[in-house]
């Protein structure tokens, strides 16, 4: 069996609470860093052979002290482990947004199931799951790597590989900022999943945004 680690990068500097999905630009805050940090802990005694991360700065921020553990590996950049796409972005959402309230904006919202504001949940379950596979095949048998990704695209990956329904309530999401959801591996097929919050004491009060 391998173990893939999935890891959820740390907070970002974002004080207008813009939705910035695949918009470049934003980095990681302070906060973050240091939450970062504190996670790369988690995998410092584990026999890590591969690296590899969504293209979005935040997370190639998040996974500079992992590698700095791993000096002798290569980080990859993988484009399938990008941020979820959608025709939100760069608009402001939470209790104070009027971007869902816009009627120009009411035409996107017609089928939470899917969703129709974005990219489809099972498309971003696809191809996260056939990245995490392939980063599995590289490791090999009881090979171990670790992928720094985003909040939506690692739970929705989740809950395909537990067989449960892809829509959900995002304030329910088990995937805190630094979080790693890991992923065993066996035959090519994904049997099993871990959850660890090693940077719980650092996560910020109020609402979890998507961040």
């Amino acid at each position: 069996m391998s173990i893939i680690h999935v890891m959820r990068h740390g907070h970002v500097d974002n004080p207008t609470g813009v939705l910035y999905e695949r918009m470049p630009g934003f980095h990681l805050s302070e906060l973050g860093r240091s939450m970062v940090a504190q996670t790369a802990h988690f995998f410092e005694s584990l026999p890590i052979s591969h690296l590899r991360c969504s293209p979005l700065e935040r997370a190639q921020e998040s996974m500079m002290p992992v590698a700095a553990l791993f000096p002798d590996l290569d980080v990859g950049t993988d484009p399938r482990l990008i941020e979820a796409g959608n025709i939100f972005a760069g608009q402001i959402m939470g209790s104070t947004g009027q971007a869902a309230k816009s009627p120009k904006n009411w035409r996107y919202l017609t089928n939470p199931f899917r969703p129709s504001w974005g990219e489809a949940y099972s498309k971003i379950a696809d191809r996260m799951t056939a990245a995490i596979l392939d980063v599995a095949a590289a490791v090999g048998e009881d090979g171990q790597a670790v992928i720094v990704s985003h909040q939506l695209p690692i739970w929705v990956t989740r809950l395909s590989a537990e067989g449960r329904h892809l829509w959900h309530d995002p304030r329910k999401r088990e995937c805190t900022l630094a979080s790693v959801t890991s992923f065993d591996i066996r035959a090519g097929a994904i049997c099993g999943i871990d959850y660890h919050e090693p940077a719980r004491d650092l996560l910020p009060s109020g609402p979890r945004f998507g961040f």
